[in-house]
């Protein structure tokens, strides 16, 4: 079955329960006013937002959007990219996409302009969904996507080279489109690095979105009094396939935009919250604040929050001793995975293993696991090796892109480019990664792209980008830079320069020094890691 069957039997089954809301503190909508919608003023200060969604208006959603796709010309097989920040509109696009037997792409918000024209012509794209936040960035390129065929504004304030999504969905037919879609089918592209640090583009299968469904589900157990806070951005696997779990159960989940530690406890006791996804910041703010007295936690009711669970980065297990001091009753759970397995779950702790803090776990429900050597053995011991996973949610491939395929996808395994070892209980730890993406707060860094940028300066003569442990983000991104002879550069003017660059790109460490490089000229980042961070990516990490 299609994971759209489980929309609608939800639909059918509970049609005026409650299956999404929508917070979004202080701040009023962008868009006009649909479904269920309100203001709380006096819940909080300043006011927030919100809005919900039944389960029977979020099918008819996903029918009328499906039915205006069609009226469009789009066909099964097509692309369709969503382009939006977190929104109660967000998932019934992504289900209309679904039934009408396309491929739904997400794309990441902070993608630049260039990135996202980039991502739509690899994934051959033919519509594209956008919110107000990418008008900007949208026009910059429209001239140059013209294969894109179709543009939906999501909001008020129609730019003038767009549809207007609200206005025509409300026109469509609410009736399911009559589309045979089966779990053979292609369902979706998300986007990954490459090791030039430009997306790859993963194809699955619907059968790979079903089995996140069930994968998440039975390890974290949702029942129908579940309520799930949802804060990280739907366009990640982890977000979404996480919130899976709510749509198998059938209960409710609160999109949260915002991340202060002030909201995300203020959602939690104001929703009756039992599950929250965060990643380490986040937590880290959040015990941050009550230590220095900024939260009274007692000013919350958190009674009924059981699960806490990390994902997306490294996670320091000296957090999660400081989260259990102060949270004792609550299970904790970190789940290991990527784009190219659907996201989180093939590989799994389990909250009976809080013992075992440190390590990513066993292999997920439904899901294999090995660490294998260069010779493709599996290693012994404690030795090290490439943590190798298989399962139902592995991609059908990079799209486009045979020879990457070929390098990660062997005999239905996946490479993961992680580097392991497995202790005497069966339990996976990492040690290293092969790849020398940052990961900083849940975001991967790509270090070719800030290199290249700034070998454009006039002063730079040599540039490497590493990532050195950070208590809250994980990692950051670190700038070794050599500078021309006879040349003066400050760190000021590095900061300056690098201010061009999306904010969550800018190096946060400038370290002026020579770039060691060996005989064939490529950089020794190993060398700059035993140099500035012991060799270690981060001290204890247990997830990526």
């Amino acid at each position: 079955m299609p994971i759209t069957d489980f929309l609608e039997k939800n639909a059918k089954l509970y049609p005026n329960d409650i299956a999404l809301v929508e917070i979004n503190p202080d701040k009023k909508p962008s868009h006009p006013i649909t479904w269920r919608e309100y203001s709380l003023i006096e819940s909080a200060p300043g006011g927030k937002y919100r809005r919900e969604m039944s389960w029977r208006e979020f099918d008819i959603k996903a029918n009328r959007f499906a039915n205006l796709l069609l009226t469009r010309g789009v066909k099964k097989g097509d692309k369709v990219a969503v382009l939006l920040m977190n929104c109660l509109e967000w998932l019934p696009i992504y289900f209309g996409i679904l039934k009408t037997g396309a491929l739904a792409v997400p794309m990441n918000y902070r993608y630049t302009a260039e990135e996202i024209k980039y991502c739509l012509d690899l994934a051959d794209v033919s519509v594209l969904v956008f919110g107000p936040e990418f008008i900007g960035r949208v026009e910059q390129i429209r001239d140059e996507i013209s294969f894109v065929k179709h543009l939906f504004y999501v909001g008020s304030d129609v730019p003038s080279f767009a549809d207007c999504y609200d206005e025509l969905v409300t026109y469509c037919s609410s009736v399911a489109p009559a589309i045979d879609v089966r779990d053979e089918d292609l369902g979706a592209i998300y986007f990954s690095s490459g090791t030039t640090g430009f997306p790859k583009a993963i194809l699955h299968y619907h059968s790979a979105l079903v089995s996140s469904c069930i994968t998440e589900q039975n390890h974290h157990g949702q029942t129908r009094d579940d309520i799930f806070l949802c804060i990280p951005p739907l366009y990640h696997t982890g977000a979404k396939m996480h919130w899976f779990g709510s749509l198998i159960s059938g209960s409710k989940a609160i999109i949260l935009r915002g991340v202060s530690p002030e909201w995300i406890l203020r959602t939690v006791s104001d929703e009756g919250a039992t599950i929250v996804w965060l990643l380490v910041p986040w937590a880290q703010d959040i015990l941050d604040s009550i230590e220095r007295g900024d939260i009274n936690i007692s000013d919350y009711n958190t009674a009924q929050w059981r699960l806490m669970h990390i994902g997306a980065q490294p996670v320091p297990p000296s957090l999660i001793r400081r989260w259990k001091t102060v949270f004792p009753n609550h299970q904790y759970d970190t789940n290991y995975g990527l784009s190219e397995s659907i996201g989180p779950g093939c590989v799994h702790l389990g909250v009976e293993n809080i013992e075992k803090v440190g390590s990513i776990g066993k292999p997920g429900y439904l899901w294999q696991a090995k660490v294998v050597g260069d010779n493709g053995k599996e290693v012994k011991g404690d030795e090290v090796g490439e943590l190798l996973v298989k399962g139902p949610g592995v991609m059908k491939c990079y799209y486009k892109n045979p020879e990457a395929t070929e390098e990660v996808l062997k005999n239905g395994w996946l490479y993961t480019g992680d580097m392991a070892r497995v202790d005497e209980d069966g339990f996976i730890w990492l040690v290293d990664r092969k790849k020398d993406v940052i990961i900083t707060g849940g975001e991967n860094i790509y270090p070719v792209q800030i290199e290249d940028f700034l070998r454009a300066h006039a002063k730079i003569k040599d540039v490497a980008v590493i990532g050195i442990p950070d208590n809250r983000l994980g990692e950051i991104a670190a700038a070794i830079i050599s500078v021309k002879d006879d040349t003066e550069c400050s760190e000021q003017e590095i900061n300056e320069y690098c201010s061009a660059l999306p904010r969550y790109k800018r190096p946060r460490k400038i370290i002026f020094a020579d770039v060691p490089r060996n005989p064939t000229g490529k950089i020794e980042k190993p060398k700059l890691r035993e140099m500035y961070c012991g060799g270690r990516l981060v001290e204890e990490q247990i997830t990526r």
